[in-house]
């Protein structure tokens, strides 16, 4: 019998899923290579009572309300402004970098013809990239630009992404830009939030419908074929009506263009007894060897009130490698002009398919935030939703 098979249970497998099973009422199967639903926003309650991410933290930052509501069918969800620190030269400055940031870095005497310049030069803009600090023709600008630059965004990419920053695309160096004013909140959304009993709940009530099963631990890649002469994709030999294949797009062809690059991560633990350890629930440290960030997840759940302690994850980028022992999880893809390259080549291959559909950033390589991913799955529904009806 036809399937209607998505592969990988993050926010665009499980979204989708949700989409087809309710509104086309259509019996939809979730493979899920990992022991559990989520993808890399699983969390769980460790002994301390404390609710981790286990894959590092993540929040619900958006301008569109709709990705909220959408949410909130599938949980509670309470306001939270995410706020971070980055670690400089031996101190504690306000992350994303603002005009407080402008005192502490060159003190508050010269801060004054600086600031004086940014509000006139940047006049009615929340936020500006910090390459557009640095390429500015004031001098004072640039160099303030610059400054920035080299005590983070240098040190800080070539940890996370193993590259220099020369050759990263320029987008991912953007998602971070300077906020023109004293604003401490980390992005400049309206509407930020966190599930009141964390991502995995969320995730569970989204899949509990009477047309969704979910398998977990298994490798799809080991039961697909993909039959280029007729262009169709086939599970366990049988022909899939619709495959939803979210994740890594160069590992679904064998590595027939070689690997494309993406990031992972060693995320690594230490519990105190203490109620509070860092001076913010997130520190960035750009200067330090080997991690790029620490987490202190305490100060991000809805009610501690039963938490005895706190844990701080810190993370060590490194590259991934589906065969090794750490590192085999893909987080981030690395985009570069050569990997955008490869990319492509994958993408011809996808269009000789036409029951295979690949959404997410794994799949289409794209280094989407969550509120992205979200709403792009939410419109790509209408791709399958197309499909679906028209071969009905």
């Amino acid at each position: 019998m036809d399937k209607i098979i998505v592969v990988g249970s993050g926010f665009s497998g499980s979204i989708l899923a949700r989409k087809i099973a309710e509104e086309l009422d259509l019996e939809v199967l979730i493979l899920e290579k990992r022991s559990h639903i989520g993808g890399n926003m699983y969390d769980e309650y460790d002994e301390r009572g404390i609710l981790v991410q286990v894959y590092g933290p993540h929040f619900l930052n958006t301008n569109n309300f709709a990705v909220i509501k959408f949410l909130q069918q599938y949980g509670e969800l309470f306001p939270h402004n995410t706020k971070l620190l980055s670690f400089i030269d031996g101190k504690y400055v306000r992350l994303p970098f603002n005009f407080t940031t402008v005192q502490q870095l060159v003190g508050a005497e010269q801060a004054e013809s600086l600031l004086a310049k940014l509000r006139q030069e940047f006049y009615g803009r929340d936020r500006v990239p910090v390459l557009e600090l640095v390429e500015h023709q004031d001098n004072d600008i640039s160099a303030y630009g610059r400054l920035l630059f080299e005590k983070a965004y240098r040190t800080y990419t070539s940890k996370m992404w193993g590259i220099e920053p020369e050759q990263i695309d320029k987008s991912v160096l953007d998602r971070v830009p300077m906020a023109m004013s004293y604003d401490e909140r980390y992005l400049n959304k309206d509407f930020q939030y966190l599930p009141v009993l964390g991502f995995t709940k969320l995730f569970d009530n989204m899949l509990k419908h009477h047309n969704i099963q979910v398998q977990l631990n298994v490798d799809a890649l080991a039961h697909l074929r993909l039959d280029e002469q007729v262009g169709k994709v086939y599970y366990d030999g049988q022909p899939v009506e619709c495959l939803i294949y979210t994740g890594a797009i160069d590992e679904l062809f064998g590595l027939k263009y070689g690997a494309l690059p993406y990031r992972s991560l060693d995320i690594r633990y230490e519990y105190s007894d203490k109620e509070s350890v860092l001076p913010s629930e997130i520190i960035s440290y750009p200067q330090a060897a080997g991690y790029t960030r620490s987490t202190e997840y305490r100060k991000i759940m809805y009610d501690d009130s039963k938490v005895n302690g706190s844990v701080v994850a810190t993370e060590y980028p490194l590259q991934y490698d589906s065969q090794a022992k750490v590192g085999n999880i893909p987080y981030y893809p690395v985009l570069t002009e050569a990997s955008q390259q490869v990319y492509q080549k994958y993408l011809v291959e996808v269009q000789k398919y036409n029951n295979l559909f690949l959404c997410g950033r794994l799949a289409e390589f794209k280094y989407y935030n969550m509120d992205v991913c979200i709403e792009h799955a939410l419109s790509y529904f209408e791709n399958v939703k197309s499909y679906l009806e028209r071969i009905k």
